[in-house]
């Protein structure tokens, strides 16, 4: 929920914002589906971001268990582009920006699949907004949050941002206005993901792509997704598991994560409904019914994929909340 809808969000003083991890494509959906995540233990899978007065016009520091994977020069973390870039959207506005320091949980991995940048970019803009008590709309917000992602990876997209940002699943639709729309989820599936604590860079995993696709492939794509959304929508959960197949990334990305192959086979074996890459990987995730089962799949991985001390597996399923302001401190 963002903050312009809550009645309860304090003007200035601090708030603390939270956007959960992400995972976009889901196989199916190359660029334009995306889910947020929320693990069934109840702890939080994201980033937060603390927004509070300061003497100072801008301050920025950083903690968490990601925080040294950061920058040391605050000018090139993101959360200082959005300092700047939710500024200027205020200047339009006949608004300014309030004395501020910002300071960033990181709990998300750099590379990791997971959404990472698009986590501290949405947490720090719905936190920024909160704190000047939300004079940007929802539509607004995601427009700047996409640009901001956009500096990141080198071109707009919203399969992160979006979910992260609205909750539950989202197609990415950019036409007659609309940036993103939410689709109906199977409440009933657990999504269990796994970082094995290696990088695929978002640079790297476009570049393996080919520049060209043979028709039927994109014929293929397609037909899946439309039948995705269909099944989504009509609660045909038979349909919709079995269409979550990649002809478009997987095919090639597959050969950047190592062990991928082995977590696919693992997870036929123990009724996996389907499994695939996690945004542009190294994380992976596994779809499955009972949580048994998508217990015993993420012990599974912890012993046999996760490759040093940073990565971990999650059980988990869809948060539908989206980011929130969650409080005043971290």
């Amino acid at each position: 929920m963002s903050s312009e809808m809550n009645p309860n969000v304090e003007i200035g003083g601090s708030v603390v914002a939270y956007a959960p991890a992400s995972s976009a494509n889901l196989s199916v959906g190359f660029d334009v589906l995306g889910a947020a995540l929320a693990p069934v233990d109840g702890s939080l899978l994201g980033d937060r971001v603390q927004v509070k007065s300061a003497e100072v016009p801008f301050a920025l520091s950083s903690v968490g268990r990601y925080a040294h994977k950061l920058p040391d020069d605050p000018k090139k973390n993101i959360l200082h582009d959005c300092w700047v870039a939710y500024g200027e959207a205020l200047e339009k506005r006949g608004l300014g920006l309030k004395p501020l320091e910002m300071v960033l949980e990181k709990n998300l991995p750099v590379g990791s699949g997971l959404g990472s940048s698009a986590c501290s970019v949405v947490a720090a803009l719905e936190g920024l907004n909160a704190f000047h008590g939300a004079p940007l709309n929802e539509h607004d917000l995601l427009l700047l949050m996409g640009e901001m992602e956009g500096k990141i990876s080198g071109s707009i997209h919203y399969d992160n941002v979006a979910p992260c940002y609205l909750g539950g699943m989202q197609l990415v639709l950019e036409e007659g206005g609309v940036i993103s729309q939410g689709i109906p989820v199977f409440d009933e599936w657990y999504w269990v993901v796994c970082y094995p604590g290696t990088v695929v860079s978002t640079a790297a995993a476009r570049a393996i792509l080919p520049a060209q696709y043979r028709r039927q492939d994109c014929l293929t794509y397609g037909r899946r997704l439309a039948a995705f959304v269909h099944a989504s929508y009509s609660r045909q959960e038979g349909l919709a598991a079995s269409v979550l197949k990649d002809v478009i990334a997987e095919p090639y990305r597959a050969a950047l994560i190592e062990g991928f192959n082995e977590v696919r086979a693992q997870g036929a074996q123990n009724g996996a409904l389907a499994t695939g890459i996690s945004g542009s990987g190294p994380t992976v995730f596994v779809v499955m019914k009972d949580l048994a089962q998508a217990e015993r799949m993420k012990e599974w991985m912890e012993a046999h994929f996760v490759r040093n001390e940073d990565g971990f597996a999650r059980v988990c399923k869809l948060d539908m909340a989206g980011a929130r302001v969650t409080g005043s401190e971290l």
